[in-house]
């Protein structure tokens, strides 16, 4: 029989060694049939609706940090850090219910989104219901535990919210859209991080180094998504090309053009009208995401990507050399491989 997959196999990153992919892959199978324990309800509808999305699969990359970080602790792996890994996942699962029912979704890793399998109302309640579960798990892990959660939470909302509302009056574009990502998809990665090493028992100082690490590595994750995106490699982003484009999601590269675009430029003048534009054609798309992978907007979205894995590089500096430390240190090499 062959091993259980890694969500680190899923993003094409492979560990260094053998004995701490063992104990990563011990320690996620444990989170994995925690997960689905906690969101067992005694309504089987409520069951049902509540795993839709976590059992439809997922890299599970947040709990995946939490074990690595648990790492440089002298309790790896204890019930307190599965615990943590579990609530951090069911927060992210319970995002991407509400997520789906305000983008529309109908599809979510090839199958329907709970909004499409019932309903909108049914989709937000179990969303609401599974936070709820994280909030009665963290409560075992303390009230520091539970206000780093909230305060986690309040970001991931804000984020949402400011997303929805869109650019103010005056504001950069991109230094909004910069918040946001930080906000909804940096701050639980960094959480993650840090009640990885929290819970194994990590000094302050290491544990302040795997938080700021966690939020770094979580934004340009999100970045170097933006870019495959246009760049065109399905297998990697697990969508189609030019998804973001045709449902005007703002991504990276598209915000760097826009802001240095000049409209006395032939192909910018005809990219900013395509940007503009019903991009459902498949003809228009293919053109938009030509003239996009060849404006030099595109390699400064490349570059940013590597300068934010540098800088996550960076962050681990004071942590011990470790198999751990060099497994999040090929994280940073694999943002860059994903995104070039």
């Amino acid at each position: 029989m062959s091993p259980t997959p890694l969500p680190a196999e899923s993003l094409g990153f492979a560990f260094a060694d053998a004995a701490l992919e063992a104990r990563v892959r011990a320690g996620l199978e444990v989170v994995e049939q925690a997960l689905r324990d906690s969101t067992e309800s005694e309504a089987p509808f409520v069951t049902a609706a509540a795993q839709h999305v976590m059992v439809a699969g997922g890299k599970r990359f947040r709990p995946l940090l939490v074990l690595i970080s648990s790492e440089f602790g002298d309790r790896p792996a204890s019930d307190e850090v599965v615990k943590s890994a579990v609530v951090v996942e069911l927060t992210h699962v319970a995002t991407l219910h509400h997520d789906d029912v305000m983008d529309e979704a109908a599809l979510r890793r090839g199958s329907a989104t709970a909004n499409a399998r019932y309903d909108n109302s049914v989709a937000i309640l179990s969303g609401d219901w599974l936070f709820a579960r994280a909030s009665d798990l963290v409560a075992d892990l303390g009230p520091e535990a539970v206000r780093i959660q909230a305060r986690t939470f309040g970001r991931l909302v804000e984020g949402q919210i400011r997303e929805t509302l869109g650019v103010g009056e005056g504001q950069d574009p991109l230094k909004h859209y910069l918040s946001v990502v930080a906000d909804k998809t940096g701050s639980l990665i960094a959480t993650s991080a840090l009640f990885g090493a929290r819970f194994a028992g990590a000094s302050a100082e290491i544990q302040e180094s795997l938080r700021a690490f966690g939020e770094e590595i979580g934004v340009a994750f999100q970045l170097a998504d933006d870019i495959l995106d246009i760049a065109g490699d399905s297998g990697q982003s697990g969508k189609t090309p030019g998804t973001d484009l045709r449902e005007g999601v703002p991504t990276l590269p598209v915000l760097i053009f826009r802001a240095q675009a000049d409209p006395t430029n032939p192909d910018d003048a005809r990219l900013l009208e395509l940007l503009d534009s019903d991009l459902s054609d498949d003809t228009r798309l293919a053109e938009t995401l030509d003239l996009l992978r060849a404006h030099p907007a595109f390699t400064q979205a490349e570059d940013d990507v590597r300068r934010r894995a540098a800088d996550a590089r960076r962050l681990l500096a004071p942590l011990p050399d470790t198999p751990a430390r060099q497994a999040l240190d090929s994280l940073c090499d694999l943002v860059v491989a994903r995104s070039v």
